[in-house]
């Protein structure tokens, strides 16, 4: 007998919200971005016909020229909330002529670690009762909290803990979104939560424990290890400084006539100091100020190009060698749009990584906090190092 097969959507159109203003999805685990790990894992599935990822609209050109996109996965641009995102990955199904008993699996771009067996699981579950979606169970003692304090024990053994792929029949979807649209007031944080709107049956298939779900920048580490890539590790970095009297503003290792210098032990160039961060937290070595204390054993005003070559060099002789660097600047003022290119190149250089191995973004943060107020900047970094002989 024929084995069912399914199509899938790759949810991957929200805005790493939690992580801190680093995109998820484009960070590099095992020399591969997160994304690529998790369409690989339905690729190698060969119940899988057809694999439609949905992101952002200013991904998308970026998303369809990329080398490690396989053939059978179409990108489409996603919505402001994920249902929207979930069902207009499904209208691209259903556009290439899907018939209506036709298995739709939706999972989170965000976990990459998602395994064959538990995707056919849930493909064999969907066939036999229509709708599926793993769970696992909760293992600790879970406590209901009113005003900051225990008002009561739920018992966990009729808990657990919804992941993704969920699966369901095109038909069955269909008429969920009859009675409930995408675009409608109602929200949902899963398609079994649209499901259980309808009061329609969904099966439970056991989930898959390191299944995990890429949210704060913690969990980077841990998906590298989840993944097998433990030769490939990752770190993360921020800084902010206020601004301070004098010129020029360096920042990327780059001066900005006209622009006041950051305040600080050293030339206050907080993207530099980042970058540091990530790289000494990727190779597990104690932090910046560790490093380089702001008292007398550190020269007043030092480059901090100067404390990132000698980042670099002790993240070599811990036996570790930088590969790719994302950054991300936020602040009012000055404008950056302009240095953006130099800082990536002054980065890679001193990091001593290509250029295309360096990515650099400015935000304003629409004027939140002190950056958005421009009384200060902040940078934050991603970067990934790989095991090398020290």
């Amino acid at each position: 007998m024929t084995q069912p097969a399914a199509d899938v959507v790759v949810v991957a159109a929200g805005r790493s919200t939690r992580m801190n203003g680093i995109d998820k999805l484009d960070v590099a685990i095992g020399g591969r971005p997160l994304l690529d790990w998790t369409v690989a894992a339905f690729s190698a599935v060969a119940r899988i016909d057809r694999i439609v990822v949905v992101a952002a609209p200013e991904r998308i050109d970026r998303l369809r020229g990329a080398t490690w996109l396989p053939a059978a996965a179409t990108v489409v641009a996603g919505g402001g909330r994920r249902q929207e995102s979930v069902a207009a990955g499904v209208a691209e199904i259903e556009a290439r002529g899907a018939p209506p008993d036709r298995i739709v699996l939706i999972h989170d771009g965000a976990r990459p670690a998602v395994r064959p067996e538990l995707v056919l699981r849930v493909i064999d579950a969907v066939h036999e009762h229509g709708a599926a979606i793993p769970v696992v169970p909760i293992a600790e003692t879970v406590k209901r909290v009113q005003d900051g304090r225990i008002a009561g024990t739920m018992a966990r053994e009729d808990l657990g803990l919804a992941q993704t792929p969920q699966g369901v029949r095109l038909d069955i979807l269909s008429s969920a979104y009859a009675r409930f649209p995408p675009s409608g007031a109602e929200e949902f944080t899963d398609e079994a939560g649209l499901l259980e709107a309808c009061t329609i049956p969904i099966h439970v298939v056991p989930g898959q424990l390191d299944n995990l779900k890429v949210t704060v920048p913690a969990d980077l580490g841990r998906a590298a290890a989840t993944l097998g890539a433990e030769r490939t590790r990752v770190g993360y970095g921020e800084d902010v400084h206020p601004f301070g009297p004098g010129e020029p503003l360096v920042l990327g290792g780059v001066e900005i006539p006209g622009a006041p210098r950051l305040h600080g032990h050293s030339d206050g160039d907080v993207v530099l100091h980042a970058v540091a961060g990530a790289l000494l937290g990727a190779a597990g070595l104690d932090d910046l100020g560790l490093q380089f204390p702001a008292d007398e054993r550190t020269p007043r005003g030092i480059a901090s190009g100067d404390l990132l070559a000698g980042v670099v060099d002790r993240v070599r002789r811990a036996g570790f060698a930088p590969v790719r660097i994302d950054i991300t600047i936020v602040g009012a003022r000055p404008r950056l749009a302009d240095h953006l290119g130099t800082m990536r190149s002054r980065v890679a250089e001193l990091a001593s990584v290509r250029p295309d191995d360096v990515s650099v973004k400015a935000s304003t943060a629409n004027l939140a906090d002190s950056e958005g107020a421009g009384r200060a900047i902040s940078a934050r970094a991603v970067a990934t190092v790989e095991a090398r002989p020290s």
